[in-house]
């Protein structure tokens, strides 16, 4: 063979591996590119995500989140969790205050005394002063009517007795004396007389057969007691002062020995918790002194 042919047979084998190559899909690398490493070629799903990165950085799981519920989950579970209504239990209404009760005066109380006195529950005449002695005479009244007898005057206390007596006068609500005037003794009832009773522990001064003014009167002690009968004013003395008991005696009229109708401070400032030597006390200041200026030495006293 000659050296013609031979390199033209070279040249054809070249250029036959030449188009094989291009066939495969083989690119032809640059000068150099033997000393770099190929770099390794993936795909995107093979990639790693970041929570495989850091599970595998970190032994502990992630927590899955919670899914967060839509409105109308959350109004259900809210409807679930709420109990259901229950009817509640009505409650007592607390009982009104009363219109009166111990330790009130006025008015009011004297014609509250007034109409149970009317009623047969009250036997002093009024005073004006709410007191143990109003309070159970309220409630005896509270309990013959079928009330709650507490002795307190309710709306409904008042509204009974109203409805069972009748407007008192004004003799009846402001009496001469605490206590009501005993029928007199038959021998008051003729001329200027002191009609004194011990039931009803008053004085009446009577002018043929009527009261011209009364007055309440305590009496002596059982070891010193007032002394009962027909007697006559012996004499009167304005400022007079016990000698034998060392005590005033102001507008004293005498009527028995010692014995005398005179004014008492004690009994105007204790009233029926003390008693007199005998003689016959009374409380009310002026009272007494009108009466001092009105009678007679020689006028009647009874004492019954």
């Amino acid at each position: 063979m000659s050296y013609g042919s031979t390199r033209a047979g070279v040249r054809a084998a070249c250029a036959a591996a030449t188009v094989a190559l291009l066939g495969a899909g083989c690119a032809v690398q640059p000068a150099g590119a033997e000393s770099r490493r190929p770099a390794a070629v993936t795909s995107p799903a093979a990639e790693p995500s970041t929570a495989d990165t850091t599970a595998a950085a970190s032994p502990t799981p992630t927590p899955t989140p919670t899914p967060t519920p839509s409105a109308s989950a959350s109004a259900e579970a809210t409807e679930e969790a709420e109990p259901s209504a229950t009817p509640t239990t009505p409650t007592t209404p607390a009982p009104p205050p009363p219109l009166l009760r111990e330790g009130a005066e006025g008015k009011q109380v004297r014609e509250l005394q007034a109409r149970l006195r009317q009623a047969g529950h009250f036997d002093l005449n009024p005073t004006g002063y709410y007191g143990s002695v109003t309070t159970a005479s309220v409630s005896a009244f509270q309990k013959r009517q079928g009330l709650p007898a507490d002795g307190r005057v309710t709306q409904a206390t008042w509204d009974a007795l109203t409805a069972r007596t009748r407007p008192p006068t004004r003799q009846e609500l402001y009496p001469p004396t605490t206590r009501p005037l005993a029928d007199p003794d038959p021998r008051c009832l003729t001329g200027r007389v002191l009609c004194v009773s011990k039931e009803s522990r008053t004085l009446a001064w009577m002018i043929d057969g009527k009261v011209v003014s009364a007055m309440d009167v305590r009496f002596g002690s059982e070891l010193t007691p007032t002394r009962e009968g027909e007697f006559g004013i012996t004499f009167k003395s304005r400022h007079h002062h016990s000698t034998l008991y060392d005590t005033p005696m102001p507008y004293a009229l005498f009527f028995s020995g010692g014995q005398a109708v005179h004014y008492s401070a004690d009994f105007a400032a204790n009233g029926y918790n003390g008693a007199s030597h005998g003689c016959v006390n009374v409380r009310d200041k002026a009272k007494i002194s009108a009466l001092f200026d009105e009678v007679r030495v020689g006028e009647k006293v009874i004492v019954y």
